[in-house]
């Protein structure tokens, strides 16, 4: 894949497997509905990447969004619904009642990897991914979809199926895309945690970068 490729190899997907992408943890929201101003919600469904797995507490890019929404005055509520260790059919499954409850305007989609270090029949992750963006687009939320590489170690043909799947996914239903979060980090192994996984805080910016140019034309501003 040449420079686009997520570097991890054989021995970091095994650390992966003992030192966290797959331990869940709780996710945080900031309050869906304000009693004296209701804000749309932008939620963001996703995986160890978005839920600052190895960070101090709000330091990940979604909560820098936050941050970037407060400071260009963009009323915004963000809920940060991602899990450590989640799947797509972890996702799928917790879709219905974080619509029901926070009614999100936009809904930020980052999911995948996961199924991949699985085994995750690559149709299994499609039709997942296809239903939680159709579920989003029922309860008329716009979607954002964050694409992801696999290692390369699982093939090439493999590691473009795998990436393509998410471009298939924004054509045919109309979803924004990010075509890589790690985009512009992924062959610098200093953005990266020990597990050559996780990006860093220092890295956390680029990320928030590369999700804003995608995100920003759907805001509603004053």
């Amino acid at each position: 894949m040449n420079k686009r490729r997520w570097i991890f190899g054989t021995a970091a997907v095994a650390a992966l497997t003992a030192s966290g992408l797959f331990a869940f943890s709780s996710f945080t929201a900031t309050p869906a509905r304000s009693a004296e101003a209701p804000r749309p919600v932008i939620v963001v469904l996703g995986d160890s990447l978005s839920a600052e797995y190895g960070l101090a507490q709000d330091t990940g890019w979604v909560a820098l969004l936050r941050k970037r929404l407060a400071e260009q005055r963009i009323d915004y509520s963000v809920a940060n619904a991602s899990i450590s260790g989640d799947t797509t059919s972890g996702g799928r499954a917790r879709m219905p009642e974080l619509m029901a409850r926070l009614k999100p305007s936009i809904v930020v989609v980052e999911l995948g990897a996961n199924d991949a270090l699985r085994g995750v029949p690559l149709a299994t992750t499609q039709d997942n991914l296809r239903t939680i963006i159709e579920q989003a687009q029922q309860g008329h939320a716009k979607v954002v979809l964050v694409g992801m590489y696999v290692p390369s170690n699982y093939g090439q043909a493999y590691t473009q199926r795998f990436h393509a799947m998410y471009t298939t996914l924004a054509h045919e239903l109309n979803a924004r895309l990010v075509p890589f979060l790690l985009a512009g980090i992924e062959n610098k192994p200093d953005m990266f945690q020990s597990d050559q996984m996780h990006p860093t805080q220092q890295a956390q910016p680029a990320l928030l970068d590369n999700v804003w140019p995608v995100l920003a034309p759907l805001l509603r501003r004053k």
